[in-house]
């Protein structure tokens, strides 16, 4: 089911999570790995003009000066990218997880990852970037874009990694939140850890209807997922059984049921990813 993983490092406090995380994932699955870290088109660039009314020739000094800074930003950027790539490598050979590529590449992240994933069956993302210590309340400025963008499944690193052994789905009866049980009730990725199904808000015959469609899921693949009903907001749902049952892994559609797909991803689903200290699993 997940032939490949696109795990995207970015030289953060959570590439080494995003590693830990994408390596359990291999040696569970069997998946290759090809790590991937992208520059921006203008990283390490200057485009401001600094020449001024200077007079021509030493304008043109100037200029010639400012290109050779500009090439020396470049190099300096792909050999730190360069570098990422390889202590990030060396995470999975501590894991014993060799099946491994690296990339750099230098573009749009949404372009280069459209491309990366066309053979993959997952991505792997921090859930900050390198900035995380000064933006604790926000998610990492690429996330939503890369959810809105990805058709597969994104796995969402949290700051430190612990083997996963108890999975929560928030379901909500939607298509986005069937996938996800549809998924990890099939995947070797989750064999053997508990499941839990939580549906949050109103119980109605209908919803109840598919939780226990989801419930069955699992039963056919000969593995069990303990159903729960909440009656509280899905934020703070989701939140108290984190907690209370020691909650690893959450995954969640990247869309609510009754929420049109708009420009950003649903607004449980943000504050889940900004708040929960876990990983977060998305499904489109």
């Amino acid at each position: 089911m997940t032939k490949k993983i696109i795990a995207l490092v970015d030289g953060s406090i959570y590439s080494h999570s995003v590693c830990e995380n994408a390596a359990w994932i291999a040696a569970r699955t069997g998946a290759s790995v090809d790590l991937l870290h992208v520059l921006g088109r203008r990283e390490g660039t200057d485009a401001a003009d600094l020449s001024g009314s200077i007079a021509l020739g030493a304008r043109s000094a100037l200029l010639e000066e400012l290109t050779l800074l500009d090439e020396q930003r470049a190099k300096l950027q792909q050999q730190r990218g360069r570098a990422i790539l390889e202590d990030a490598k060396a995470v999975f050979a501590e894991a014993d997880v060799t099946d491994v590529t690296t990339r750099l590449r230098i573009g749009d992240i949404l372009e280069t990852v459209a491309e990366a994933e066309a053979d993959a069956g997952m991505l792997v993302i921090g859930k900050r970037g390198e900035a995380a210590d000064f933006a604790k309340l926000h998610l990492g400025s690429n996330i939503e874009r890369i959810v809105r963008a990805s058709h597969k499944p994104v796995f969402i690193a949290a700051r430190g990694f612990r083997e996963p052994r108890r999975l929560l789905i928030a379901f909500d009866g939607g298509p986005s939140s069937m996938k996800a049980a549809s998924y990890c009730a099939e995947s070797p990725l989750f064999a053997g850890l508990e499941c839990h199904l939580l549906m949050a808000g109103e119980s109605t015959p209908e919803r109840r209807s598919k939780l226990d469609e989801a419930a069955a899921l699992f039963a056919s693949a000969g593995r069990e997922a303990k159903a729960f009903v909440a009656a509280t907001a899905p934020e703070a749902a989701i939140a108290d059984h984190v907690e209370a049952q020691g909650i690893d892994l959450l995954a969640m559609g990247a869309y609510g049921h009754s929420r049109i797909r708009s420009l950003i991803i649903g607004s449980t689903t943000t504050e889940m990813i900004r708040s929960c200290k876990i990983p977060v699993m998305l499904f489109r």
